[in-house]
């Protein structure tokens, strides 16, 4: 297959928007900063042209919504999400929103009769506040009102970063999705070596593995780093450093059982020459079992309770989310499924290790998601790419498979 015009252009637009960034030479946009809403600026202009009718709700989704000539047509829902982590690559999240307006573009000139819903979440990394998928949760119709308490690490409560985007936190309830929405797709990238390595474009996912984030903190006393002997120190660093390995071993123990990673900490005074006394740590840990990865959380944060015990520190852990295994809607993925087939595609079905708004909107909409191959297996990372004749094949599977959205809820056969 060649690479068509279209898939040229989505690659360009996905460029295009990481440009809009918080930082120079660097892509980081996390939830509600400035840089949101040029990304909302541009998608706007994006939507109207389409004849789309354009919404931002109260915890700064995008909205627009295609509604054909035929009265009667149900809503589908396409969307993926906006935020970045910090220094990421232009792909994650971003062109599955630019997808779905393809989609949009396509079914017009199809005459679909069925309505489109394409929604840029505002928030699912978790990145400025910690928690992810604020956006879908939203719509979702499960925000709870406590996470406008959460704070940034300038101090920013949730409920203040909405009011000085222009929105009324007051009206989240307002955001969940409407009624006669009969299902939800996403298409991402991988983020994982699995699709490239067995030489395939398209993967059809099952379902998303449980995440437990967790936030811990090993307190102990700063000190002079010249003057303190070894033997008389309260050092939280240390006590920071065993747990971290300690995190390590258990994952490597598991043989794939479940993946866990330390990837933030923040020492206090954070100074070449003092002892540290405090140490703030992350912990994400994922699973496709949800009793193993409580299990394993129980175990990690026993132990780095009995780490402070042994050094004389105080450790205090504190578990900031829980998100249980999702399965995909199983009607809906085997649609998505015939679609690959019928396009001429291996139908290779598997697992996402990351966590996507599917997850959330599954609880509250049939949804499908589909994968492409990520090059290298790179993601999160300014090298994240994407292989402009996959955007062709995703284009073509998702177009046969809102035909087939379409046919079943005009209750014509297939």
């Amino acid at each position: 297959m060649t690479r068509s015009a279209r898939a040229d252009r989505l690659l360009a637009e996905c460029r295009l928007i990481a440009e809009m960034s918080e930082e120079v030479e660097r892509t980081t946009r996390r939830f509600l900063t400035p840089p949101v809403a040029a990304v909302h600026e541009h998608l706007r202009h994006r939507m109207k042209a389409l004849g789309m009718a354009v919404t931002v709700d109260a915890v700064g989704n995008l909205r627009g919504i295609w509604q054909p000539e035929y009265a009667g047509s149900p809503r589908f829902v396409l969307g993926s999400h906006i935020d970045t982590v910090p220094n990421a690559g232009a792909f994650d999240g971003v062109l599955g929103v630019v997808m779905a307006l393809e989609l949009v573009a396509s079914a017009q000139a199809a005459a679909l009769p069925l309505a489109l819903e394409v929604i840029a979440f505002s928030e699912e990394e978790g990145v400025r506040f910690g928690v992810p998928f604020l956006g879908s949760r939203a719509v979702a119709g499960r925000f709870d009102p406590q996470l406008l308490a959460l704070r940034d690490l300038e101090g920013v409560p949730v409920e203040t970063a909405i009011r000085d985007f222009g929105l009324d936190p007051a009206q989240i309830d307002q955001a969940s999705v409407a009624h006669d929405a009969v299902g939800y797709l996403e298409i991402h990238i991988e983020q994982g070596p699995v699709l490239e390595a067995e030489g395939l474009q398209l993967g059809v996912v099952t379902g998303i593995v449980g995440q437990t984030r967790c936030e811990l903190t090993f307190s102990g006393h700063a000190n002079h780093a010249g003057t303190t002997p070894m033997h008389l120190r309260s050092d939280a660093m240390t006590a920071a450093a065993e747990w971290i390995l300690a995190v390590e071993n258990l994952a490597l123990e598991s043989d794939g059982a479940f993946i866990a990673t330390v990837g933030k900490a923040l020492a206090k005074p954070n100074a070449s020459n003092v002892i540290a006394g405090s140490v703030c740590l992350s912990l994400d840990l994922r699973s496709e079992r949800d009793d193993l990865r409580d299990q394993a959380v129980f175990e990690l944060l026993e132990r780095a309770s009995a780490i402070a015990r042994r050094r004389g520190l105080i450790c205090v852990g504190k578990i900031q989310m829980q998100q249980p295994a999702v399965s995909m809607d199983e009607q809906m993925t085997a649609y998505l499924a015939e679609s690959v087939e019928a396009s001429g595609f291996p139908v290779r079905r598997l697992p996402s290790g990351a966590g996507h708004d599917a997850m959330v909107m599954a609880t509250r909409l049939p949804t499908a998601m589909l994968f492409l191959r990520s090059p290298g297996g790179i993601s999160h990372h300014p090298d994240e790419s994407v292989v402009a004749e996959d955007l062709d094949a995703a284009l073509l599977v998702a177009e046969l498979f809102l035909s087939r959205i379409a046919r079943i809820q005009d209750n014509k056969p297939l």
